[in-house]
């Protein structure tokens, strides 16, 4: 039997799949740019659908978190991009995932955080 403190009061099944997270936050990109080229007057409206794409798929699980998405958008022009974070939490319960997503004119990074409730 597994010890019921092993995460924190949550059950197993309540915890967050990073592979099923990655996928909601691809999808959530996909769904805001397709196809499209980067353009500096899109950037906006392709910021807010992916966060609000990602923060209605992980709702919809029904999990007992709270989440925070930030996403970032740049133009590939041959510079680098870089990108830190640090959080303190509990690491039983609590997580986040970063993805990269790219097509041949622009980077896309979206990190999510959830935090047990």
């Amino acid at each position: 039997m597994e010890d019921d403190t092993a995460f924190d009061g949550l059950a197993e099944d309540d915890l967050m799949d990073d592979a099923e997270v990655d996928t909601m936050v691809r999808e959530s990109i996909v769904a805001a740019i397709g196809d499209n080229q980067f353009a500096h007057n899109k950037i906006d409206s392709w910021s807010n659908n992916i966060v609000e794409g990602c923060l209605k798929r992980l709702a919809a699980m029904n999990k007992p978190f709270k989440y925070i998405v930030t996403t970032n958008l740049t133009q590939k022009a041959g510079a680098g991009l870089h990108a830190a974070s640090c959080a303190r939490w509990n690491e039983k319960t609590d997580g986040k995932l970063t993805v990269q997503w790219e097509n041949n004119t622009m980077i896309v990074l979206v990190s999510v955080y959830w935090l047990a409730v």
